[in-house]
């Protein structure tokens, strides 16, 4: 997880500066690695092709200086999309009340995987989720990974916020 944080630290100010914020770094692959920046317009506005170019060519500059990872690699610029990744505990507040699919890095009630409508981040930093089967508290930092739902409901909800609707 260092090399992670080092790349978060890396490219977060350059995003800031540019009037983006960091929704995740993910570094993978072994045959071609690619580092994936996944960024969103801070006036919420969608993001667009230009925006992200603008955005690699800025980054590839400050990674080249850098150097922060020894082999060679894709960089690739994406915004989150209508189903997005919940990285952040604004995100879980944001996008309350559309369905997420969160799993946990540890059983919590005898569980990993959780689907249900997000019910945000309570004052203990725990994510609140309402499934068939009751509802659940997700530490955040035990969150391994989350992601909204495609669903009629939220694509309405993206729909309408972008003037389409």
């Amino acid at each position: 997880m260092e090399r992670q944080q080092r790349l978060e630290a890396l490219v977060s100010p350059t995003l800031e500066s540019m009037g983006y914020e960091l929704v995740r770094v993910l570094f993978q692959g072994r045959q071609r690695p690619t580092l994936q920046i996944m960024a969103e317009r801070t006036d919420g506005q969608p993001m667009t092709v230009e925006d992200c170019a603008d955005i690699s060519r800025s980054l590839s500059a400050v990674l080249d200086v850098e150097d922060p990872i020894s082999t060679a690699y894709v960089l690739e610029v994406s915004s989150p999309g209508i189903d997005r990744p919940l990285t952040r505990a604004k995100d879980f507040t944001a996008w309350a009340g559309f369905e997420a699919k969160i799993e946990a890095d540890q059983p919590i009630g005898g569980q990993k995987r959780f689907k249900g409508k997000l019910l945000g981040v309570d004052e203990d930093g725990r994510v609140g989720l309402a499934s068939e089967t009751g509802e659940a508290r997700i530490p955040l930092d035990a969150v391994k990974s989350a992601k909204l739902v495609l669903t009629d409901d939220l694509i309405a909800a993206v729909t309408k916020e972008q003037g389409q609707g």
